[in-house]
């Protein structure tokens, strides 16, 4: 009791409610509470010795297609170790990290969904859901991908455009395009 007297007085906070018998509710305290979101995690807990390659892992918090894996033997001085170089999806750049393998590690929940590509404004994709409602925060990236995505749509009349975008942790992008009906010669 005397630590947490001495954490609250140092905070500034008053410590009364540890010695009236009142019962206090969540109105009682105001604003003052903060409550968390009900959604989804975007990611999951896995040890390390579990993971395996062509699988994802957050390496330095990005989200990593695990392209190479090895595992040292036991020591004298602790447990196996897992080196794991993964290759970000989004950027495609190189991270590399050693773990205990019997650590924890945080594995991306990625998702891939396809749309229709409808239109493209102000450097954003307007790509039809399954609802037929539109989604219009996904920017078309300015690199090869990018480039063919808008090729093809300036290129393609009646054809049905679709575009594939890869999401994890938050982050959506285009990762293919394909074109799914062609003209039919007359």
């Amino acid at each position: 009791f005397r630590l947490l007297n001495d954490f609250f007085t140092t905070c500034k906070v008053s410590v009364n409610i540890f010695s009236t018998n009142k019962r206090y509710t969540m109105e009682d305290f105001g604003d003052d509470i903060v409550s968390g979101s009900a959604g989804s995690s975007k990611t999951e807990p896995r040890q390390c010795s579990s993971l395996r390659k062509n699988g994802f892992v957050c390496i330095k918090d990005k989200p990593c297609k695990i392209v190479e894996m090895t595992t040292s033997k036991t020591g004298k001085h602790g447990s196996a170790k897992v080196h794991l170089t993964g290759i970000d999806i989004f950027t495609n750049k190189k991270y590399e990290d050693i773990c205990p393998s019997t650590s924890t590690m945080e594995v991306p929940i990625v998702s891939r969904r396809e749309y229709s590509l409808t239109a493209i404004n102000n450097g954003f994709l307007e790509l039809l859901c399954d609802d037929g409602t539109i989604k219009d925060d996904v920017k078309l990236e300015d690199n090869d991908l990018g480039k063919e995505i808008l090729q093809k749509y300036e290129q393609a009349d009646s054809d049905d455009i679709v575009v594939t975008v890869t999401s994890a942790l938050g982050i959506e992008q285009p990762s293919s395009v394909k074109i799914v009906s062609a003209k039919k010669a007359g």
